[in-house]
C-alpha cells in the first residue's frame, strides 16, 4: 500500500479501534477520537487516495474558488461541483422565498423516503439551475456567506482595514523565509455565525528550510470518510501552488486533525474502503506558467491516476 493511502488507512483504523461513540450538531452520531496527525511528503507523488476514486476536479475547482475570495456556489456549479450545495440549499428551503414540499431535515429523509428522494432530487436540481442563471437569485441564496475565500482574501480588521492573508503570506515566504509568522487563519470568531458553516480547516503554517516549502493544516473538525480524502488532496495542491509561485520545492503537507471522526451511516463505505489495497500514487502536473492567482482547472493535470471506484455516502448537514 502506497504512504499516502496506508495514512488514511490508519487513521480509519484508529477511530474504529479507539474511539468514543458521540453525539454530534447533525443528530446522526459519530465515532471519534481527539488529535490525530499524518505526513505527506510531495516528493513521492500526489496524495489523492487511491483505494477510492476522488475527484481531482473537485478538489482544484473548490481550492481555485477559495483563493479567488469567492463565497458563492455558482463558480462552482460551473464546474459541476456539488460540494457545498446543501449548505445553500438549506438557507433557501428555510427562507420565506421557497413554496415548495417540505425539506426539513432534508439530508436524512433522502436516504430513508424514496419519494422523498425524488421530490430532493427535484428541488435541488430547480435550485441549481436558477443560481445559475438568474442573477438576483444567486446573489440572495448561492452565497454561503463569510466562509473560507472571504477570510482568506478579504479578512476585516476592527478599523475597518481588509487584509488579503494569501498575499501577505506569498510576499512573507519570499522576503522573510525564516519567519514562524506564514500562517493564514479562516478562523473568524466574530463572523462565525455570518457563516453557512464555521471553517473545520482552520488555520495553516508555512515553513522554510534549504530551499523546500513545507505545510501544517490544524483542522479542528474531520467528517474522515467523506472530508479528509478532498482536505488531504486541497491542501497539497495548495503547498505545490505556494511553493511553485515563491520558486522553492514542495516538501510535506502536515495534517493535524482536532476531532476526527467517523459518522456512523459511514461504517459500511469505511469497511468497504479497508478492505481495498491501493495503487502507485500520481503525479500533479501545472502545465502553465501563469501564476497562481490566474490558473484554470483546465492547467492542471494528475498523471498516472489509477483508483478503485467511488464509494457514495450521505453527508452530514
Amino acid at each position: 500500500m502506497n504512504s499516502f493511502d496506508n495514512a488514511y488507512h490508519d487513521l480509519m483504523n484508529r477511530v474504529i479501534v479507539e474511539g468514543t461513540t458521540k453525539t454530534d450538531r447533525t443528530n446522526t452520531g459519530t465515532k471519534s477520537v481527539f488529535g490525530h496527525q499524518m505526513r505527506f511528503d510531495l516528493n513521492e507523488g500526489f496524495p489523492l487516495l487511491t483505494t477510492k476514486k476522488v475527484s481531482f476536479k473537485l478538489v482544484a475547482t473548490e481550492l481555485i474558488w477559495f483563493l479567488r475570495g469567492d463565497t458563492n456556489i455558482k463558480y462552482l456549479l460551473q464546474y459541476n461541483n456539488n460540494i457545498w450545495n446543501e449548505w445553500a440549499f438549506k438557507k433557501y428551503v428555510e427562507s420565506e422565498d421557497y413554496t415548495g414540499p417540505d425539506m426539513t431535515n432534508f439530508g436524512h429523509r433522502a436516504l430513508e423516503d424514496e419519494e422523498f428522494n425524488e421530490q430532493y432530487k427535484a428541488e435541488m436540481k430547480s435550485f441549481k439551475e436558477q443560481v445559475l442563471n438568474d442573477d438576483a437569485f444567486s446573489k440572495k441564496f448561492g452565497t454561503l456567506g463569510n466562509v473560507y475565500g472571504k477570510q482568506w482574501r478579504h479578512w476585516v480588521g476592527p478599523n475597518g482595514e481588509v487584509i488579503d492573508q494569501i498575499e501577505n503570506l506569498i510576499d512573507g515566504i519570499k522576503n522573510k523565509p525564516d519567519s514562524r509568522r506564514h500562517i493564514v487563519s479562516a478562523w473568524n470568531p466574530a463572523e462565525i455565525e455570518t457563516m453557512a458553516l464555521p471553517p473545520c480547516h482552520t488555520l495553516f503554517q508555512f515553513y522554510v528550510a534549504d530551499g523546500t516549502l513545507s505545510l501544517q493544516l490544524y483542522q479542528r473538525s474531520g467528517d474522515i470518510f467523506l472530508g479528509i480524502p478532498f482536505n488531504i488532496a486541497s491542501y497539497s495542491l495548495l503547498l505545490a501552488l505556494v511553493a511553485r509561485e515563491c520558486g522553492l520545492k514542495p516538501g510535506e503537507f502536515v495534517h493535524t486533525i482536532g476531532d476526527a471522526h467517523i459518522y456512523s451511516n459511514h461504517f459500511d463505505a469505511v469497511n468497504t474502503q479497508l478492505s481495498r489495497t491501493s495503487y502507485d500514487a500520481p503525479e500533479l502536473k501545472i502545465n502553465s506558467d501563469k501564476s497562481m492567482f490566474e490558473l484554470e482547472y483546465e492547467d492542471f493535470e494528475i498523471a498516472g491516476y489509477e483508483s478503485h471506484p467511488a464509494i457514495k455516502a450521505p453527508i452530514a448537514v
